[in-house]
């Protein structure tokens, strides 16, 4: 068995060898002569597909840089800017690989449709991440605040320590940490209190009915004239703003830098409180009198 498995080996040698004798230098110039056509074809696709690619990438960059001064002028946010500038980078070097797709038969639209597809896919599993994206773009473009500001959504306040292009990081008065979704931000009612230099302070105090009413007016405006951060030039009003069922409750308001906003009221709170008492103004408190009648 040895042996015919040997002889069948020699024998398909002998075969090949003939082959190989058989074959011409000739015929091998031929195969490759009827190779140049495609071999020419393939080198002109890639060669315009090469050119295609370069001058779309170099496009690409110089309407980046152009892009990248115009944000810069308009005192865009940093991580919009980026992020702006790199998808136009993107697309437009996409259309250059589309264009240079098509030199090899490979059509644009089958790739486009390729990617819509995923890209809907995509986007319906995460549609509340592409939601708090959306509102994270609409934060940076329209500057509703920035970074330092105190603002107040819903039950969370603080001041804005990162606006990212998802989440919004705010750090409270305690030292917490608050994590916000751009988009709940965006679509709901804020109030930024910092947004202005200035903000009048209103301080309202109920005096008893037996209260000499001009003394205390007087107290009130004397506290707020002699505080050194009261904005004098912006004017100080002090009034009687209602008369309660206890009280007489009276009214004074002032401007002050909106950083010294919290100071100045709790310092005016407490002196009022403390001439108050010792002028003999009285400060009513809710109280009940009960009458007990006893029969005869």
């Amino acid at each position: 068995m040895i042996w015919n498995e040997a002889v069948e080996t020699l024998e398909v040698a002998a075969e090949v060898q003939q082959d190989l004798e058989q074959l011409k230098p000739s015929m091998i110039l031929d195969t490759l002569k009827g190779w140049i056509p495609g071999l020419m074809t393939l080198g002109y696709r890639l060669l315009a597909a090469g050119i295609i690619l370069i001058i779309g990438f170099r496009i690409a960059r110089l309407i980046q840089k152009m892009l990248g001064k115009t944000f810069s002028r308009m005192d865009m946010e940093v991580s919009l800017r980026k992020f702006l500038l790199s998808a136009v980078y993107a697309c437009i070097c996409s259309l250059a690989v589309f264009a240079a797709a098509e030199k090899f038969g490979i059509s644009s639209a089958s790739i486009i449709a390729i990617l819509g597809s995923a890209g809907l896919a995509l986007s319906l599993s995460l549609q509340n991440m592409l939601g708090n994206f959306a509102g994270g773009v609409a934060l940076l473009m329209l500057k509703p605040f920035k970074v330092g500001d105190y603002i107040v959504c819903g039950t969370e306040e603080g001041t804005v320590s990162a606006i990212g292009l998802v989440y919004t990081t705010l750090n409270t008065m305690d030292n917490r940490r608050v994590i916000l979704p751009n988009g709940s931000l965006s679509n709901s009612n804020l109030t930024n209190v910092t947004a202005q230099e200035k903000r009048r302070l209103e301080i309202k105090v109920g005096i008893s009915y037996e209260s000499d009413l001009k003394k205390a007016k007087g107290i009130l405006e004397e506290l707020f004239h002699s505080h050194p951060l009261i904005m004098e030039e912006d004017g100080i009003l002090v009034f009687v703003d209602s008369l309660g069922d206890s009280a007489v409750m009276l009214g004074a308001r002032a401007w002050v830098a909106t950083g010294d906003y919290w100071n100045v009221k709790w310092e005016l709170t407490e002196k009022l409180k403390l001439t108050f008492d010792q002028a003999g103004v009285v400060i009513p408190y809710r109280q009940m009198d009960v009458h007990v009648v006893t029969g005869d």
